[in-house]
C-alpha cells in the first residue's frame, strides 16, 4: 500500500490534486480535519487568526510532528482497504516521522504556485477566504516555523500550478499512473 501526501504552500492547489487522487480510488485524510475538530470542541468560529492559534497549539503540545502522529490512525486504518492521499502535511517533522514510519511506501508529490497566483486565489475562493495581508503572514509564518519548505525540496514529484485546473488534474493522473 502506498501513502502519498501532497505538499505546497496555501493556496497551490494541493486540495485539488488531493481530490483527482480521491476520485482514483486513495482514501484522503485531509490532516486539517485535526485543526477544524479542535476548534468544534472550543467553539471557536473559522478563521485565520482562530486556524492559526489552533495549529500552533497542537503544535506546540505534540511537537512539530503533531498532525502526523494525530493522524495516523486514520491513516493506517484506511490503508487496511485501500492507498492513501494526504491533504496538508506541512512541516518538516512531519515528513521525517511519516518517512521513517513508513519508508519506501511514503511518497510526496509538491504542488507549485507562484506567490501572486496563490494570493490571488486565496483572496477569492469562496470559503476559507484570505485577506492579501493574512495570505503573505501565512507563508511567512508556515516557512518560518514549521519548515514547510523541506517536504516540498524533498517531493517526489511536483506539479507546477500556473494555469488551468484541466492542467492540474492531468498531471495528477500521470502521477498516479505512474505511481500504480
Amino acid at each position: 500500500m502506498k501513502v502519498v501526501s501532497i505538499v505546497g504552500m496555501t493556496g497551490a492547489g494541493k486540495s485539488e490534486v488531493s481530490r483527482v487522487f480521491e476520485e482514483s480510488g486513495f482514501i484522503r485524510i485531509r490532516f486539517g480535519d485535526v485543526t477544524d475538530e479542535e476548534m468544534r470542541k472550543r467553539s471557536l468560529e473559522p478563521s485565520e487568526e482562530n486556524e492559526r492559534f489552533i495549529r500552533e497549539f497542537l503544535r506546540q503540545e505534540h511537537r512539530i510532528a503533531a498532525y502526523a502522529k494525530l493522524n495516523l490512525p486514520r491513516i493506517e486504518q484506511a490503508l487496511k482497504g485501500s492507498d492513501v492521499v494526504i491533504d496538508g502535511l506541512y512541516s518538516w517533522g512531519e515528513y521525517t516521522y511519516l518517512k521513517d514510519y513508513f519508508g519506501e511506501d511514503l511518497y510526496l508529490v509538491a504542488v507549485w504556485s507562484s506567490p501572486n497566483t496563490r494570493y490571488a486565489r486565496l483572496t477569492s475562493r469562496s470559503s476559507r477566504r484570505l485577506t492579501l495581508e493574512e495570505a503573505v503572514s501565512r507563508d511567512r509564518a508556515e516557512i518560518e516555523n514549521i519548515d514547510k519548505g523541506g517536504p516540498i525540496a524533498m517531493a517526489d514529484f511536483t506539479i507546477i500550478n500556473e494555469s488551468s485546473l484541466e492542467n492540474l488534474k492531468r498531471e495528477a493522473k500521470r502521477i498516479i499512473s505512474t505511481l500504480r
